[in-house]
């Protein structure tokens, strides 16, 4: 009897462990029940979060939503989340590095999530993991449920399936994950949607509301049609839409940022959306709100002040970014449409930021560099030219402050070295671009080498490296373009 109750208590034991809990949709794992989550669901999205993260908490009510759609559409694909801040052997056995981190289990075989964060983006990404890449419409009560069941969906019209335009359509839909795709060849849809001939068309639930795709119908041509007419012609910038802006094919960006709170939306997004309609290949516009607390960052990487609020910026995405300011602040029609105009002509100037000289800014040990004095410092041919380029927010360069004083106290009788800084946050140069911050650059004397420190942030450290001629602590040319744990600027999907 005693044997009995105890394998009663053993598998009693055994079940409570592999149970798997839902949250709102969303099945529960942990280590316990990780595994038979995963043999027992053919298909499995899982979410490693953690409970502080701010991207992991936009995206929440997101995942909810797609756990939902997928339940309502009776699919077998399942939403699954981990804790990995508690979960952390599940965590590192896979290789999760930073939050949120998903991805896909197809009968327990893992792959990396590449889809969007928004719930209709998520289930598109997913059904086209485990079906079809385009829904076959046969009526139009398909047609039209299909249309209404997503915020973007893209339709091809095909009389005959396997011509080569078809086929076409085809591979986009493949290649882009994040909208759903949906082909139909029946006489009624045709008609229902007055379209004569091959044709391919993209719904969504804002601006026109339909887009007409014109000329050849390639892959090409069809990518490029969605990646302009699938966004509004203002889009809102926030943790959700940010990867579409930074990651899309437009890489030139009109930034106008307003106050939601003084009523600035209201004022000027009508004139924008017009204004965006004839640059809607050429340049995306973008709006961001300055009353929110996250993007206090992106006022001051632009060096602007809530006070020169409505404002405007362009900016072109390359391998850096170069950003451009207009001559007239005003949010108007024609100053809008001039300084656009301009840019595209090619008429504009980069803007770099620049603080005023200080009158005293050589009367320190550690002398003090804006964009004006900085090269006639740093390239003395005569001297090692140390500089740390820092911002005023950065931890990192707090607690380097008063070992750099005192690296600047011992070498200011030098007749061969000086110790300088610039705040980078404030003051741009077209020859350097900085990333993260603290960042300690040598500028040597005779051929004015750059020479980056990556050594200890010690007096004894920066001293050798000095007194070495940047041999000591210098990085390695693969290492000088890693971050570490330094503070970074913004990031472009954080802009």
């Amino acid at each position: 009897m005693l044997f009995k109750l105890c394998v009663f208590l053993a598998i009693s034991s055994t079940v409570l462990c592999d149970e798997i809990k839902s949250d709102e949709g969303v099945l529960v794992f942990t280590k316990d029940n990780f595994k038979t989550g995963i043999s027992e669901n053919e298909f499995v999205l899982v979410e490693f979060y953690a409970p502080w993260c701010g991207h992991c908490k936009s995206l929440a009510p997101e995942y909810i939503k797609a756990a939902k759609k997928l339940t309502d559409q009776e699919s077998p694909i399942k939403l699954a989340k981990v804790d990995a801040t508690e979960e952390t052997e599940l965590a590192e056995e896979h290789g999760v590095r930073g939050y949120p981190t998903l991805k896909f289990f197809r009968s327990g075989s893992p792959i990396d999530y590449s889809g969007g964060r928004t719930a209709d983006e998520i289930v598109s990404w997913l059904l086209k993991k485990t079906g079809p890449v385009a829904k076959d419409l046969t009526s139009v009560d398909d047609a039209k449920a299909f249309i209404d069941a997503s915020n973007v969906v893209i339709l091809g019209f095909f009389k005959d399936t396997s011509s080569e335009a078809a086929k076409n359509f085809l591979g986009a839909a493949n290649a882009i994950d994040d909208y759903p795709f949906g082909i139909t060849s029946t006489d009624d849809v045709f008609s229902e949607y007055n379209v004569d001939g091959e044709k391919v068309l993209l719904f969504k639930k804002f601006d026109e509301g339909r887009a007409d795709l014109d000329g050849e119908i390639t892959e090409k041509n069809i990518k490029k049609f969605v990646t302009s007419q699938s966004l509004p012609l203002v889009v809102d910038f926030n943790h959700e839409t940010a990867q579409k802006i930074f990651g899309g094919e437009i890489k030139s960006h009109l930034l106008m940022f307003m106050s939601q709170q003084e009523g600035h939306m209201d004022k000027y997004l009508d004139t924008a959306r017009e204004i965006a309609k004839d640059f809607r290949e050429q340049v995306l516009f973008v709006s961001i709100n300055s009353d929110e607390e996250d993007h206090q960052r992106i006022l001051e990487f632009f060096g602007m002040k809530k006070d020169e609020i409505p404002a405007m910026r362009l900016i072109r995405l390359e391998e850096d970014m170069a950003k451009y300011k207009p001559e007239n602040p005003e949010l108007s029609k024609d100053n809008i449409k001039s300084f656009v105009q301009d840019f595209i002509e090619g008429k504009l100037k980069q803007h770099l930021l620049s603080q005023d000289l200080p009158e005293d800014w050589d009367k320190s040990p550690v002398k003090v560099l804006v964009s004006s004095n900085f090269d006639e410092v740093a390239f003395n041919k005569d001297k090692d030219v140390l500089v740390e380029f820092y911002a005023p927010w950065c931890g990192h360069c707090k607690q380097l402050a008063p070992i750099y004083d005192q690296l600047g106290e011992k070498f200011k009788d030098s007749d061969t070295v000086i110790v300088a800084k610039m705040d980078a946050t404030a003051n741009e140069l077209e020859h350097t671009k900085i990333t993260s911050f603290p960042t300690l650059k040598l500028y040597a004397k005779g051929d004015n080498k750059v020479i980056e420190y990556n050594g200890e942030r010690t007096l004894e450290g920066l001293s050798k490296f000095l007194e070495s001629g940047g041999e000591y602590g210098q990085a390695a040319p693969d290492e000088a373009e890693e971050e570490d744990e330094d503070d970074d600027l913004p990031r472009k999907d954080e802009l």
